[in-house]
């Protein structure tokens, strides 16, 4: 088993898709590498802790490699545009990776997103930095959209990211 945090924008949006990936063990939302000693969603969203909306991803890398992890990742958030996601700005829309080991970095991590600069021309601005204390969010943030899917904010821009992940990524897709 093991453990990445991924922030990619609003935090409803990557637990949905992971959620719906084959090996992923857990999801669960939160925050992470702010300089409080503790986060809380009207302190995150007013954008003066430093926190960024993550999800803690749990996977068993026999079913789902890092790799294909991070290229999920990447290929259902914008990874271009520093501290936004589509009309959220600010910095706890960051896209960042945080690792957990030295080994998740180098030279998977790294090596993924030198391709994306490299042979995709990407111009990749995600973060990546060794993982800091996580706080976990509300209960009411986790599994946000399976509990709200008349949502219109979710509705909106959930479903494009999940229609990536069956383009792209069907054979590590679980139907829900």
């Amino acid at each position: 088993m093991q453990t990445i945090i991924l922030g990619g924008g609003c935090f409803w949006c990557t637990e949905s898709v992971f959620s719906h990936v084959k090996g992923v063990t857990d999801v669960t939302s939160g925050y992470m590498g702010g300089d409080e000693v503790s986060a809380n969603y009207k302190a995150v969203c007013g954008g003066d802790t430093g926190h960024v909306e993550v999800i803690k991803v749990d996977f068993d890398e026999t079913i789902i490699p890092l790799e294909t992890v991070l290229d999920i990742f990447f290929a259902t958030h914008d990874p271009t545009t520093q501290d936004r996601q589509g009309n959220d700005v600010g910095r706890q829309y960051a896209s960042v990776v945080f690792y957990t080991d030295e080994e998740q970095q180098k030279p998977t991590i790294d090596r993924v997103i030198g391709e994306l600069r490299d042979e995709q021309g990407i111009k990749v601005v995600t973060e990546v930095h060794p993982a800091a204390q996580f706080f976990v969010a509300e209960d009411y943030h986790q599994d946000y959209y399976a509990n709200n899917p008349t949502q219109s904010y979710c509705n909106f821009v959930i479903p494009p990211k999940l229609a990536k992940l069956k383009q792209y990524f069907s054979g590590f897709m679980i139907e829900q």
